[in-house]
């Protein structure tokens, strides 16, 4: 029974176990309860502790028993071949003996392309990676970090054939030594457009849908050119971490410290044009890479991956036949691409099934019962009687927590830790941004039954609810609730093998005709998706949810009658 472990040390920390073909994996932040489980301090290195411990726990193995460690390395030291030995030794310090004497480590972007190419089932794809920076690059490629790379991806082999790391172009302070990054560009000017408190990237490619993109596209066309074979180069320091550097429009001068003086409508146009400059910029990069590899499918991956407008784009814009777009494409999922290296490409095992879902993660134990909340009564036992009885809940404009199965892995709520709501009021969507403390502007995705995607959007979406797709106009006024106001939808596409959201959608739709709910993380604003049934009772009350649904057990508010014992509309 081979048994092989991937790691990530840094933030977004996490463990994926593979063990006879069986994924376990999951995220130290649905423990520790800090969002990304940044560290106290940058470059501090972390172990995913209790994630790994639940990864072993839950296959029922020893460390002892580990055949393989494999962690991603992220040290940014100067490229000489020694770093690699250094940061093997400090990572090793930070695991029990038997696993940290088998831990080796395997560039941070390759890690992060594996975890989608490994669970694509394509045979061969090219693969692309962006994000902020990654693993040093050694002297094969010179100094600097990985930033883009672009990959030829085989059953047999892995090959690295496209390095990007944008050009600095001197800007008004001057040239400095900096390798700048596509993921640093959209981060610094997201830092220009949200104020203090909004995630900057999530929030700017929202408001962004309510923008001009004409209005500032000259000028941040200006900042980032495109070149030959997939060059990018970016002017200085718009490529950087760099949030203070004044930047000019309009005679106004836009820094993290000012944004929250900025009219909003304006705001919107600046994240219009960088959305779409940033969005052009992958996709000529990505129509480059399909040059090189004549491949039909793209593995998209890295923390730029996370943007599922850009999802969207390069699936109808890249040249690709097919986009695949990792389940897990942040850092946590470079644990993910680790273990999955090892199993197939050391271990020479057979690739793993292809996921419809990402519940790899914990069971959240039992609702308690015992101790119901003030406002709140408790009815046990609905066994098969629950999908039916929450599908009337959400008919009549109910919202519910769900808290079903194994916790998903990755920054979407796919079913399992989910808050779910009728998807054809835009006032549910007004309710829910005021329960989750969420700007106005942002959306809410939709869980569509696949076989019924494509009839209510112009594309299918994916199971992981990593792209958006255009809704059809004769049914948009349907699912107003999860339309935005560009007319698109991040949709999650649920198979028939769910076993989360599945029964419940399907009773739901025989209900209202509806094949799909609103589906949004279950947590409070700034924390991680929550794991347990006490956190999840815990946050129903705080959140005033209308009803809580935990295994066969549902917890309703007084003020809602008993679905079982009053006839809800499908209004």
């Amino acid at each position: 029974m081979p048994a092989v472990l991937g790691l990530n040390f840094h933030h977004d920390t996490a463990a994926a176990l593979v063990v006879d073909g069986r994924l376990y994996a999951a995220e130290e932040e649905r423990w520790s309860g800090v969002k990304h489980n940044h560290p106290t301090r940058k470059g501090t290195l972390t172990a995913p502790t209790r994630a790994l411990q639940w990864c072993l726990e839950a296959a029922g193995i020893e460390p002892e028993d580990v055949d393989a460690v494999w962690a991603a390395s992220m040290r940014p030291n100067p490229a000489a071949g020694w770093w690699l030995a250094e940061e093997r030794e400090e990572l090793a310090a930070l695991l029990p003996a038997p696993l940290g004497e088998h831990l080796r480590l395997l560039s941070h972007h390759t890690a992060h392309v594996l975890s989608g190419y490994l669970l694509s089932g394509h045979e061969h794809a090219a693969g692309l990676v962006i994000d902020a920076g990654g693993s040093s690059l050694g002297s094969d490629f010179g100094p600097g970090r990985e930033r883009i790379t672009g990959y030829d991806l085989w059953p047999d082999r892995i090959d690295r054939l496209y390095q990007g790391m944008p050009g600095v172009v001197p800007g008004p302070v001057g040239p400095r030594r900096v390798h700048s990054s596509l993921g640093h560009f959209y981060r610094n000017l997201a830092r220009r457009v949200i104020p203090p408190g909004d995630e900057p990237e999530g929030s700017m490619m929202a408001l962004a849908a309510f923008g001009d993109p004409q209005r500032y596209g000259a000028h941040v066309r200006e900042l980032v050119r495109l070149g030959d074979e997939g060059e990018i180069r970016i002017d200085h320091p718009w490529g950087s971490a760099d949030s203070s550097t004044p930047l000019l429009l309009d005679g106004r001068a836009w820094t993290a410290d000012n944004v929250a003086k900025q009219p909003e409508h304006k705001r919107a146009d600046l994240a219009a044009a960088v959305q779409e400059v940033f969005a052009e910029s992958v996709v000529h990069i990505a129509r480059h890479l399909q040059r090189l590899t004549r491949a039909s499918t793209l593995v998209f991956s890295g923390g730029c991956a996370l943007n599922s407008h850009l999802n969207g784009q390069l699936a109808a814009d890249s040249g690709f036949d097919t986009l695949f777009v990792a389940p897990a494409p942040h850092d946590a999922g470079t644990a993910l691409g680790a273990a999955l290296y090892s199993w197939h490409y050391q271990l020479g095992q057979q690739r793993v099934p292809v996921p419809t879902d990402a519940a790899w993660g914990p069971d959240p134990g039992a609702l308690p019962t015992t101790t119901v909340p003030s406002g709140y009564h408790a009815l046990p036992h609905f066994g098969l009687g629950l999908a039916p009885t929450v599908a009337a809940l959400l008919a009549d404009h109910r919202v519910v927590g769900w808290v079903q199965g194994q916790l998903e892995f990755g920054p979407r709520a796919l079913g399992h830790r989910s808050i779910l709501a009728h998807p054809g009021r835009a006032a549910t969507r007004d309710r829910l941004n005021a329960i989750k403390k969420r700007a106005a502007y942002r959306p809410f995705a939709p869980a569509v039954l696949a076989e019924h995607a494509t009839e209510w959007f112009m594309s299918a979406g994916d199971p992981f609810m990593n792209r958006v797709a255009t809704v059809r106009r004769c049914r948009a006024d349907r699912v107003a609730g999860v339309t935005h106001h560009d007319g698109t939808a991040r949709v999650q596409s649920v198979a028939a093998d769910h076993q989360g959201l599945r029964a419940l959608l399907e009773q739901f739709r025989d209900l209202t005709g509806l094949p799909l709910l609103l589906n949004t993380s279950f947590n409070r604003k700034g924390t991680p998706i929550l794991r347990t049934a006490e956190q999840a009772l815990a946050a129903a009350v705080e959140l005033r949810l209308d009803a809580l649904a935990v295994g066969d057990t549902l917890l309703l508010a007084d003020h809602v009658p008993d679905p079982r014992a009053a006839s809800l509309g499908t209004r």
